[in-house]
């Protein structure tokens, strides 16, 4: 059934708001148009905007009454570990790290991820419909990222797999693999590893590519490699997490010296190197910043480091890091980063258009605009505002949320 949801104060994240406006998707699940709702009357007469006179809608249409809401599109958690890593369930709900070898690229995380965690209602209750699963920190390269919507089957639910390849560099790996007696021990290790890796897969794709036609000639299968040959051919980037200024700036040498599209993860020091960042054109995902001062690579903690890069010229999105911050407060990790210098509407881009950029998801979702997944949310005040609360959320044209009876 096609929906229009009138009356409210639409934020589009593509320019133009409309207060009063409209939203209207088809059966298909795609926005069909947004603009102001001039209707004389009742919003909730079950009358049509003017705005879509001319277009064709196919039988029965619900009509959505939000006058005195917000509707924005559904937020988009970059970096998290929904699913993956289970509340309440150290050991048997924790398959993040396979902390068995520092190098598992091949390792997919969909494969550990529990489509009915409690946390994806969460999710919805945070006006979240899209994330980005990884791999933990533990190892150097340590699997491959999977982009999922947060409600409906598991099936349908993923958009992306092998979405990118996880790496890491600074303290984690030292910390695991040093009390294992194995490197990487050092931050020069780290790096070594990563460039080994590197290296071994682009000879494994050359000679690969070489014996083509010819089986008998070809290399042996080898999982970890063929992972990696996505990312050698930048169809995939490089998730590289890093707190620290030189392990930031160590992650880009090696991004350049094997020319790899890359995201800088974390980015703790990246105010402190902001020129330098800005420069490499490589984007941000900040956080999460609503933590203390646990390791020494978070020293220099700020909530001011997103509004930063971004006046340097980064592209920026904002993470969770669920369950580091449980994926509800998402919206309230980019209040904070107003608090703290960033404008109102680069925060919500934020955990919005600019993640799905980040993504290479821009074109479907991130915004309301013609043309993109109906990922709608209804808020009873400003996202910003903790008071405020998500009454309705549209997953691909489905309701997937509501607290209205």
């Amino acid at each position: 059934m096609a929906t229009v949801i009138r009356g409210g104060h639409v934020i589009t994240l593509a320019g133009e708001n409309y207060s009063p406006g409209f939203v209207a998707f088809d059966d298909e699940g795609t926005i069909i148009a947004v603009g102001p709702d001039a209707v004389e009357g009742d919003a909730g007469d079950g009358r049509l905007p003017v705005g879509l006179a001319g277009l064709a809608l196919s039988g029965p249409v619900a009509v959505i009454d939000a006058r005195g809401k917000r509707v924005l599109p559904g937020f988009i958690d970059p970096h998290c570990h929904l699913g993956i890593v289970e509340e309440g369930a150290p050991v048997e709900g924790d398959d993040l790290n396979e902390t068995s070898d520092p190098l598992t690229p091949h390792l997919q995380a969909l494969d550990g991820i529990n489509p009915v965690d409690p946390a994806f209602s969460d999710a919805l209750r945070g006006g979240v419909t899209t994330v980005c699963v990884l791999p933990g920190s533990a190892n150097i390269i340590g699997g491959q990222a999977v982009i999922m919507k947060t409600a409906g089957p598991l099936a349908e639910r993923v958009v992306r797999n092998g979405a990118a390849v996880k790496a890491a560099l600074g303290e984690n790996p030292k910390r695991v693999y040093t009390e294992r007696k194995k490197a990487p021990i050092t931050r020069m290790a780290s790096a070594a590893l990563l460039r080994e890796a590197l290296a071994r897969a682009r000879e494994y794709g050359r000679r690969r590519s070489e014996t083509a036609g010819e089986p008998s000639k070809a290399p042996e299968l080898d999982l970890r490699w063929e992972a990696m040959q996505p990312l050698l051919a930048r169809q995939v980037p490089l998730r590289l997490h890093a707190h620290r200024a030189d392990d930031l700036l160590t992650g880009l040498r090696i991004v350049r010296e094997y020319g790899l599209q890359a995201v800088l993860e974390h980015c703790t020091e990246g105010h402190l190197i902001a020129g330098e960042l800005a420069e490499a054109g490589v984007p941000a995902i900040v956080g999460p910043s609503l933590v203390n001062r646990a390791k020494v690579e978070m020293r220099e903690i700020t909530p001011a480091t997103a509004g930063i890069l971004h006046a340097a010229g980064v592209l920026v999105a904002l993470m969770t890091d669920h369950p580091v911050i449980p994926i509800q407060y998402l919206p309230l990790c980019a209040g904070l980063a107003v608090r703290h210098g960033m404008d109102e509407e680069t925060a919500l881009r934020a955990i919005s258009l600019h993640a799905a950029r980040i993504l290479g998801l821009e074109g479907s979702v991130g915004s309301l605009e013609a043309g993109k997944q109906a990922d709608v949310v209804l808020w009873d005040g400003h996202p910003f505002d903790t008071r405020s609360s998500v009454t309705q959320v549209w997953i691909k044209g489905r309701m997937v949320y509501s607290t209205e009876k």
